[in-house]
């Protein structure tokens, strides 16, 4: 298993804040994506390895990639959690092609049992103001 699964132990209001702070510096209305996926338990190791590698990569790589904070469910760690920042849709259409990503997709495909991708906005005073 990988060592302290880091992201399981941020509590949510810090991924609240996390996100807030990564919205304030932008100038554009960021585009963020939530998603939940069940990952089969017997390979959830090897997921993790891949998630981790990606959203490292992710995070160094693209300037368009703002924020990217995972968690999981406490009693059922193979429900993820995922909440993605990016500067613009754009940015997440040039990461969603990107080779770390294509890695990650590819890799992790027999390995999910479900995803929900949606669209979701920042609430509660955490969208940066429109000048």
């Amino acid at each position: 298993m990988i060592s302290a699964l880091w992201f399981k132990k941020i509590p949510f209001f810090l991924l609240a804040m996390m996100i807030s702070f990564s919205l304030s510096a932008q100038k554009e209305d960021p585009y963020v994506r939530l998603a939940k996926i069940d990952v089969d338990p017997v390979q959830l190791e090897r997921y993790l390895e891949f998630l981790k590698e990606n959203m490292e990569a992710s995070l160094k790589k693209e300037p368009g990639v703002l924020s990217m904070y995972a968690v999981a469910e406490k009693e059922r760690p193979h429900q993820i959690l995922i909440i993605e920042t990016y500067a613009s849709k754009a940015a997440y259409e040039t990461h969603i092609q990107s080779a770390h990503f294509q890695k990650y997709k590819q890799g992790t495909l027999a390995m999910v049992r479900s995803l929900d991708l949606r669209d979701v906005v920042p609430l509660g005073g955490t969208s940066p103001k429109k000048k």
